[in-house]
């Protein structure tokens, strides 16, 4: 009997320590969630009101004064500002990466060690100089350089994981020109546009053509590809990347000598500027009636599109009562009402974003004064430039169509239709004294090729 309360007494201790222990495990991750959740709240509020959730990019410090706000810090900034120039200049992100390892200058991680600033992260597995050209490619993707804040850029799924997700960019939050910015808005945008349009063509020497991404084929639209002969590398050359006797649908090759469009483009850019200078006011009033012409013609294409999307939106709210209604009725399903609902929420979830993008389109038509303003400060920073760069190619050229070369009267002419910034394909009075560039190139043995503008163009 002694035996038998005895083993039943160590029975109840074990069972009392494992409740014990159950319900300290259980409270611990209560609590934990608790605090997580209030945390989540806490940083959903403060990320609402445009405070920085997150550290400083390289280039920034917090400011000792008040933690919530960015302030410059010079010497990471004066790199930033270098490698928006190298890039500006034409340099490729390994290019910039190289010159700045060369030059032995901190990547960003081993400066703010230098500094006593601890960030998360893998550390390196080379020296405090070697630079990767990812992290040139994360420079000059960020916005915070041009004054903003993005709040929520990434999420965690839960408490228990705390790996970041990167974050769709419709639920980011953004608050614009909050900090003094390192870089220009014009000028980042700039490098936007042309990080999104550059294809990755290199030469046999891995540098970047200056055309690549701006060549398009007057026939079927698509990008031309940059080439150098195998024979003779010097000889650098571009053709439609859509030619069929490339498995593509474009009858003709549209060939174009590199060097032969650096010639063509430098004439023709300083006719432009000669244009500007001498007559500013035809040119002025040229710009003008496109910018507003281009900007309307935009405008109402975008709010056309954006009023459908609107109506669909406020429809798919009347569905969404419908149906809620017909299932509290029993006319429909639970099963059936999760379904429908599941599609539609899916389906406004993408119409808010559209929606979104069409909005901020619709503001973008509204800033194209300045955008000329810019494009005329530009026009006349090259008057007197005597080698074409990247650089003057991206303040200055939208697009160039490249036209396939035919033979007119005995000779082999090569048009081109040249697409500014702002003003689009423009073509310069005839009356006025600024005579068209002649420039004629031995293209293939025996051909000779002239270029000739495309006058069908403005």
């Amino acid at each position: 009997m002694s035996v038998t309360l005895k083993s039943t007494t160590i029975l109840s201790d074990l069972w009392n320590c494992k409740s014990i222990i159950l319900y300290e495990k259980y409270s611990n991750e209560w609590y934990a969630r608790d605090i997580s959740k209030k945390r989540r709240i806490s940083n959903k509020i403060k990320g609402n009101a445009g405070e920085p959730m997150g550290q400083p990019p390289y280039g920034y410090e917090k400011d000792p004064d008040n933690p919530k706000r960015w302030i410059i810090e010079e010497t990471a900034a004066a790199v930033v500002r270098r490698i928006y120039r190298m890039s500006l200049d034409g340099m490729g992100v390994e290019q910039i990466a190289d010159t700045l390892s060369k030059e032995e200058i901190l990547t960003p991680r081993f400066y703010w060690q230098a500094k006593g600033i601890r960030r998360a992260g893998v550390p390196p597995k080379y020296g405090p100089c070697h630079w990767n050209s990812s992290t040139v490619t994360k420079i000059l993707g960020q916005q915070e350089y041009c004054g903003d804040v993005l709040n929520f850029k990434t999420y965690s799924k839960s408490y228990k994981n705390k790996r970041r997700i990167e974050n769709d960019r419709e639920n980011w939050v953004i608050f614009k020109d909050v900090h003094e910015p390192i870089i220009d808005r014009a000028t980042w945008e700039k490098i936007q546009e042309k990080r999104g349009k550059i294809r990755k063509c290199r030469t046999h020497e891995g540098e970047r053509n200056m055309f690549s991404g701006l060549l398009v084929c007057a026939d079927c639209g698509n990008n031309l590809h940059f080439h150098f002969n195998q024979g003779n590398p010097e000889i650098k050359y571009f053709n439609c990347s859509n030619y069929k006797g490339n498995r593509g649908t474009c009858p003709s090759t549209h060939y174009i000598r590199a060097d032969f469009l650096e010639q063509v483009m430098l004439a023709e850019i300083r006719r432009l500027t000669r244009f500007v200078c001498r007559y500013e006011k035809e040119f002025a009033a040229m710009m003008m009636g496109f910018t507003q012409q281009a900007a309307e013609d935009e405008r109402r294409v975008i709010q056309k599109e954006l009023d459908a999307a609107t109506a669909r939106d406020r429809e798919l709210d009347s569905l969404f009562e419908r149906i809620y209604e017909d299932m509290v009725a029993g006319r429909l399903t639970e099963e059936r009402f999760a379904r429908m609902s599941a599609k539609y929420e899916d389906e406004q979830k993408e119409l808010r974003a559209k929606i979104k993008a069409l909005q901020e389109g619709i503001d973008r038509t509204r800033s194209k004064a300045v955008t000329a303003d810019i494009f005329m400060s530009a026009v006349r920073k090259y008057t007197r430039a005597k080698k074409l760069t990247r650089r003057m190619l991206d303040e200055l050229v939208q697009y160039i169509e490249v036209h396939q070369a035919e033979k007119i009267d005995g000779t082999w002419v090569q048009r081109l239709t040249i697409h500014y910034n702002c003003i689009g394909a423009i073509t310069i009075p005839e009356e006025l004294t600024l005579p068209m560039p002649e420039i004629t190139v031995n293209t293939r043995k025996g051909v000779y090729v002239s270029y000739q503008p495309d006058t069908k163009a403005g």
